[in-house]
């Protein structure tokens, strides 16, 4: 577009040729067209790469086979922040997958909003909001969610296949509050007493902030 409207005699200064060379250029973007198949990694980096300086940090991060954050047979969280992706300094990631029956923990995130897409399988999230108010909503793959920074959430695997999304955050870092992590560790005798549960009943509630739990 830039060089459709760019005057030939001006690109041919620009790239010292003659203005001819630029006579059958689109004059509307392509935005996407059929083009050739590209050939071997190696050609294109060598070809970009020509005289300039190796990046400091790399800018391509295997996200979906990184050592996770949290794992179980119940399923996985992946990160992608400033903490392992160096360049990775206004965002980061969570890749989740939760088997069938299992359920994304009850938690939520205190420094960004999260911004969810749906990449695979059947999903169920309830939001929690103060007021009280809280909405559940289904999601299927290629469906997008919202989660506002401090409300409680949880997503359930309401499929028989599993379920993979990844949360977005504007923030270096990624983190979230496990709920029954925080209960856990709070005086016991006070949960009780808010909850009207009994001790040994908390005493027995995940204190690692899992990240996946299965349904019972």
């Amino acid at each position: 577009d830039w060089f459709a409207h760019t005057p030939p005699e001006i690109l041919a200064k620009n790239f010292g040729v003659p203005a001819e060379t630029f006579s059958r250029i689109p004059l509307h973007n392509l935005w996407i067209f059929q083009g050739t198949v590209p050939g071997d990694l190696a050609g294109d980096r060598a070809a970009i790469q020509k005289d300039a300086p190796v990046p400091t940090h790399p800018f391509i991060f295997p996200l979906g086979s990184s050592r996770p954050f949290k794992s179980s047979d119940t399923g996985s969280i992946q990160i992608a922040d400033s903490s392992n992706f160096k360049v990775s300094t206004a965002v980061s990631s969570a890749l989740v997958t939760v088997r069938p029956g299992g359920i994304r923990e009850m938690h939520w995130h205190p420094n960004a909003d999260e911004w969810q897409y749906y990449i695979k399988g059947k999903a169920r999230m309830t939001v929690f909001d103060t007021g009280p108010n809280a909405l559940t909503m289904d999601f299927n793959a290629g469906d997008i969610g919202y989660v506002r920074r401090n409300l409680g959430h949880y997503v359930e695997n309401v499929g028989d296949t599993d379920l993979q999304f990844i949360g977005v955050f504007r923030a270096s870092r990624y983190e979230e509050v496990s709920l029954s992590n925080w209960l856990t560790h709070t005086p016991p005798k006070l949960v009780a007493q808010h909850l009207n549960v009994d001790e040994r009943t908390i005493a027995g509630w995940p204190d690692n902030a899992p990240g996946v739990m299965a349904k019972r």
